[in-house]
């Protein structure tokens, strides 16, 4: 039996199976249809097959028997070619008759090599020496914007009685209109604003300043020539405003007393120490993801390899399984989301083919690093890794009931043979 290679990593080939040998699937096929249709003169699953196949004809009977000599057969010799197979095969009857050889030929994925240009190695080095030139350091000015960020996070609102003012805090209710038709989500009630923040069109918050709790203004002011709605951009709009709440903020001074205030910190210094070691462990990780997100692009340019329709697919399946659970958790679902773009799945599904076989690639090419470095994992470390997995989880209710843990010692075992090969490429 030939394997003939075929494009895009696919295989076929053709199997004979001898009379004697799937003979017996036309008889279990037999059986299986007499019990199921009433013959009279016998009991269910006992009639001969020329009685059967005068009730369902000849035709359906070798074709039931096909499907499960195919099954069986088809198993068979992937195992003894040790063929690593992707997805499910494209099966193709060539002679289908009683008494006679069964013939069928399949066409399927395998899973294909990554071979590695040597290239790669030079623009490894060079990622390397690029990140190694970045400081890491986390200064002054860097510490006194974060205490800054931290003071405004712990501003007190104090509700006062006179003219809003740069700074202030307030609650609106409007409504915008254009050619006296209300926009789109133009009306609000009980709107929070910081006044200065910009948040609306450029002049919207200037009409505020200068108004009382209970006053009602109206003004006019044009959209943005480049705004993010197109049908409203460079209209004059008409807006209708109530001055609901104006409070002060009032943002803590910066020092000894506002750290103890934080925590356990003796004063301002302490505080700053601890800062600073937050941030520059926060510089780092950036700093290590994006060094090997770049490390992988170089990779993923100097990889060959042929990849099978059915690994991007699922790849794609894999990508949109994550983004629906990214929008679940900002309140939206897939539907809404494709609502809002005016398109349909298979379209996102399209725009994201690039970027799935890049990942199909990566991890191609992780693979093959590991094969060419002999990188191997003690499975004491595996699973030490896993008890730590199972830890974080152990309040999650069934948890470790519902958890598969051949797939998660995969999965871990994966993660930390990747994790080495990282680690041998930014030596490089």
């Amino acid at each position: 039996m030939m394997i003939k290679k075929l494009p895009k990593s696919a295989v076929e080939f053709e199997v004979t199976l001898g009379w004697k040998e799937w003979e017996k699937y036309v008889d279990l096929a037999v059986s299986e249809v007499s019990q199921e249709i009433k013959i009279p003169g016998f009991r269910p699953g006992k009639a001969p097959r020329n009685i059967v196949a005068q009730k369902v004809g000849m035709g359906v009977l070798l074709n039931n028997a096909a499907e499960k000599a195919v099954q069986k057969s088809y198993i068979d010799f992937v195992v003894k070619e040790k063929l690593d197979v992707i997805g499910s095969p494209k099966v193709e009857i060539e002679k289908l008759e009683l008494e006679k050889d069964l013939v069928y030929k399949a066409i399927v994925a395998v899973m294909p090599k990554a071979t590695l240009k040597d290239e790669y190695k030079k623009e490894v080095k060079k990622v390397n020496e690029e990140f190694s030139a970045k400081p890491l350091e986390v200064t002054d000015e860097e510490i006194a914007h974060e205490l800054e960020h931290l003071a405004s996070s712990r501003v007190k609102l104090i509700t006062v009685n006179r003219e809003v003012r740069k700074d202030d805090s307030v609650e609106i209710d409007f409504s915008v209109s254009v050619e006296n038709v209300p926009i789109e989500n133009g009306t609000s009630k009980n709107h929070p604003l910081v006044i200065g923040k910009g948040v609306f069109i450029p002049g919207f918050e200037d009409n505020l300043i200068g108004m009382k709790e209970g006053e009602e203004k109206e003004f006019e002011l044009k959209f943005p020539e480049k705004y993010h709605k197109k049908e409203l951009a460079g209209k004059l709009a008409k807006f209708k405003v109530k001055m609901k709440l104006v409070q002060e903020r009032q943002i803590p001074e910066i020092g000894d007393d506002f750290a103890k205030s934080l925590g356990e910190f003796e004063n301002l210094e302490a505080l700053k120490k601890n800062m600073q070691k937050g941030m520059k462990e926060e510089k780092e990780s950036k700093h290590k993801e994006e060094k090997r997100t770049k490390i992988l692009e170089k990779i993923v340019d100097h990889v060959e390899v042929e990849l099978p329709e059915v690994m991007v697919k699922e790849e794609v399946q894999k990508m949109m399984l994550e983004f629906e659970q990214q929008i679940q958790s900002m309140g939206m679902n897939l539907d809404q989301y494709l609502g809002q773009l005016k398109k349909e799945k298979k379209d996102l599904e399209k725009d994201w083919e690039p970027q799935a076989e890049k990942r199909v690639k990566s991890a191609l090419a992780l693979k093959e690093i590991i094969r060419l470095e002999e990188i191997s994992i003690d499975a004491k470390d595996v699973e030490s890794e896993m008890n730590k997995t199972l830890q974080y989880y152990k309040n999650v209710k069934d948890f470790e009931k519902n958890v598969d843990m051949e797939r998660l010692y995969s999965y871990t075992k994966g993660v930390l043979e990747n994790e080495e090969v990282f680690k041998r490429l930014e030596k490089i």
